[in-house]
């Protein structure tokens, strides 16, 4: 039965709304610094679109590994920061990578380099590239400390941590 508080599965979604949230809003402000950073090298010092755009997303990618690590993620497991930061770099290239590709593909191709469709596709570059970041991230990078059993046994099927419960902690 589902008490006052909504039952498990609300509170899994509070929970995943309340991540999100911090998500984006780390990621918002790695987008200002992202998109600031791109218009400032490409059109005030005349930086092409493409090189300009890898080098403000690596700035961004820097300041959201900060934000992510002691804001977002910061209950989440600090024991492996090698691992993690590996992970978050790998993950993050594979999102430059995406977010490059669209913008490559919009300039180079289709010659749609003025400064408001240089942003437009930026902007959907780094659109695309987030829905694959944080699925990535909350993943792989970023992993869960271990559930006591009790809070696994009282999680039941809501419990988003497929390992199996051995002793006082999830494996």
């Amino acid at each position: 039965m589902i008490g006052r508080d909504g039952g498990p599965l609300r509170r899994r979604l509070e929970q995943l709304a309340r991540e999100f949230a911090k998500f984006g809003t780390v990621g918002g402000l790695g987008l200002l610094v992202d998109l600031g950073l791109f218009n400032l090298l490409c059109h005030f010092m005349d930086v092409p679109v493409v090189p300009g755009g890898i080098i403000a997303t690596v700035v961004a990618i820097g300041f959201n590994y900060l934000g992510f690590r002691y804001f977002t993620y910061r209950e989440r497991d600090k024991d492996h920061k090698s691992r993690e930061l590996t992970l978050f770099l790998l993950f993050s290239a594979i999102g430059l990578v995406i977010q490059s590709g669209v913008l490559y593909v919009a300039t180079s191709g289709f010659g749609w380099d003025s400064p408001l469709q240089s942003n437009a596709f930026k902007f959907l570059g780094i659109g695309i590239a987030t829905v694959f970041r944080f699925w990535s991230y909350r993943t792989w990078v970023f992993q869960k400390l271990p559930v006591p059993r009790d809070a696994a046994q009282a999680a039941g099927p809501f419990l988003d941590d497929p390992r199996v419960v051995e002793g006082d902690r999830v494996t």
